[in-house]
């Protein structure tokens, strides 16, 4: 997804330290995040269960992601203050489950947290490679980031549905607790049309067909998925499927000729 906004959007060869960066810190936030999951085996999944088994290996993960994200940083050390608050935007995600009583009280406000979640992938994978690339900033960047927001958002409408029964046991607050079911599939029909609108939107600044045609995709297929996800809810089509559908107009972007 970071190649795809260097390719699309910034028309050069993507910066290896960045996205060595961008690799190991998200393996770090990610296993930061599991790693402070301690009942999530009420979930039927056995992906998770199989991570609430073996939390040393997010221990491991999380520490082999931290140094290796903060020796490319050094790499970067001109750009810490865009870096930096792409951590701190993506801990904000992962603060309620830190067991302190000041941050398990953030779960009560936590009616953001989905958009937390959406941000962080948009800005990491939009908004940072620009800065980092220092691009002069342009409209365009403004759409482009837009539509992947929103795309991403759609998408994690369908995790937090998923997960609402577990959120709510454990106090979790968010607009998918909180909303009944038409006001769920309301919000994520919004935000599909405001990445549709955003995504044609990039046709008035010279993207062509073909590449708004490739964003569009994996939008068409969330679409059609929407009634399967709110009922199906195994780990294929959650962790494969739609984890998947983020990055697939990125590597469609990699085929010959687009």
């Amino acid at each position: 997804m970071v190649n795809q906004t260097y390719e699309l959007v910034l028309h050069s060869l993507p910066d290896f330290n960045f996205l060595a960066f961008v690799f190991f810190a998200t393996i770090c936030s990610y296993s930061f995040h599991w790693y402070l999951t301690p009942d999530i085996i009420t979930i039927t999944s056995s992906r998770l269960k199989w991570l609430e088994k073996n939390r040393n290996v997010h221990a491991i993960l999380f520490l082999a992601g931290l140094i290796g994200a903060f020796i490319y940083s050094l790499f970067l050390i001109k750009k810490w203050p865009w870096l930096l608050f792409s951590v701190f935007v993506t801990f904000l995600y992962s603060a309620p489950k830190i067991p302190h009583p000041f941050f398990r009280s953030l779960r009560k406000f936590a009616l953001g947290k989905t958009v937390f979640l959406a941000f962080s992938w948009m800005y990491v994978t939009t908004i940072l490679p620009i800065k980092v690339s220092g691009h002069e900033w342009q409209n365009d960047f403004y759409i482009f980031a837009a539509s992947r927001f929103f795309f991403i958002y759609a998408i994690c409408i369908l995790f937090d549905y998923r997960d609402r029964e577990y959120d709510r046991s454990i106090g979790i607050r968010s607009l998918i607790t909180w909303l009944n079911e038409r006001g769920i599939a309301n919000l994520f029909a919004f935000s599909l049309f405001l990445f549709a609108l955003s995504t044609l939107l990039m046709l008035r600044y010279d993207y062509d067909y073909l590449t708004i045609s490739i964003l569009f995709v994996p939008g068409i297929i969330v679409a059609i998925l929407y009634k399967i996800a709110t009922k199906n809810f195994s780990d294929t089509l959650y962790y494969f499927v739609l984890d998947g559908l983020m990055a697939l107009s990125s590597l469609l972007t990699l085929l010959p000729g687009i």
